[in-house]
């Protein structure tokens, strides 16, 4: 079995991946510093999957460690989730997001060249096109984060396309993510962020099962349908799955792609409201406030270029994800240490 490193395993989008690698033939290997998630996360990989998963408490930025784990497991691909991905708090702490999420790559790419693995799939974000000239967003949109969780992921993005033409890589997928929600139906896994919830979902789910008295919406004078902030939301399995599909993608054709994943269509804060209300039959109340420095009014992805290089497109539908979300909080109130 072909093993591949994940760097941020034990969270939200990494656990949900190792599901997907494990079930299309890979063997993980999980490298995680536990800032932001729990190794009982891992736990719930192995009872979900029936398989073995190894795991290391480890921080990218230690390149030695990293080159170590890397050699001992004769890892040919890296899957890099790791990093600090919140954008109000980028804007408070911009310097500990510089560290993570640029020092940190640079670090693991630096292990990676020691250690002889030459493929790289990287999680990138919407967030790198800031302000929409035009909307879908393509791969091809101008590139101007407005925050510095942005500004983190475009220079990340920078130096892969040097590495690429400098020669010393030549497989990097660059993925840039747009909202993923949702869980795995089982609802064994899901998303459970430390402290209160910087993104939208978990937080309406934290209202819903009555850990958090109200929703707070940070606009609703926004110059869309009904004046919050529209997200093209998509399901978090799909979005794992488009990672396997990259590695895949090595296989049968080299090179360096970039590609966005969503689903190609803007939903408003309302419109998720209240599909998860349907969803989960509770009511979930709402505070109003003004907006977020450097929030964008609406974005929403060309996913046409994924289909065209990965065969990959969005399967699940908002009800889906809201449904699966539900599943996860419900039968997780507290999330996983508390479960």
């Amino acid at each position: 079995m072909k093993q591949v490193l994940v760097t941020g395993g034990a969270g939200y989008i990494g656990t949900h991946t190792c599901v997907e690698l494990l079930a299309r033939g890979y063997t993980p290997v999980v490298v995680d510093n536990f800032v932001n998630s729990s190794p009982a996360a891992l736990d719930r990989v192995r009872r979900l999957t029936n398989h073995e998963l190894r795991s290391y408490e480890a921080d990218v930025r230690d390149t030695a460690r990293i080159t170590e784990i890397l050699k001992k497991h004769d890892c040919e691909a890296v899957i890099h989730f790791a990093g600090l991905k919140a954008v109000g708090d980028s804007v408070a702490r911009p310097l500990d997001y510089y560290s993570a999420n640029v020092i940190g790559t640079h670090s693991l790419l630096s292990a990676m060249m020691e250690a002889g693995t030459g493929r790289f799939v990287f999680s990138s974000s919407a967030t790198v096109y800031g302000e929409p000239e035009f909307l879908p967003y393509t791969e091809s949109h101008r590139l101007s984060p407005t925050n510095p969780y942005g500004q983190t992921k475009l220079s990340v993005e920078l130096m892969l396309k040097d590495l690429v033409e400098s020669g010393g890589m030549t497989d990097v997928a660059i993925l840039r993510y747009f909202n993923p929600i949702g869980a795995h139906a089982s609802g064994e896994i899901g998303e459970d962020p430390h402290g209160v919830p910087n993104n939208l979902m978990p937080f309406v789910a934290q209202v819903a099962v009555g850990r958090r008295p109200a929703l707070n919406v940070f606009g609703n004078d926004y110059d869309t349908p009904d004046g919050t902030g529209v997200r093209d939301y998509l399901h978090v399995v799909d979005l794992a799955r488009a990672h396997v599909l990259a590695l895949e993608r090595f296989e049968r054709e080299p090179g360096a792609i970039t590609v966005n994943l969503g689903t190609g269509h803007g939903t408003s804060v309302l419109e998720l409201v209240s599909a998860f209300e349907a969803a989960s039959g509770r009511k979930v109340p709402i505070n109003f406030g003004p907006r977020r420095c450097g929030d964008i009014a609406a974005f929403w992805a060309d996913p046409s270029q994924a289909e065209a290089l990965l065969g990959w497109r969005a399967e699940y539908g908002l009800a889906d994800m809201c449904r699966d979300q539900w599943a996860w909080q419900s039968q997780n109130p507290n999330g996983f240490e508390l479960a």
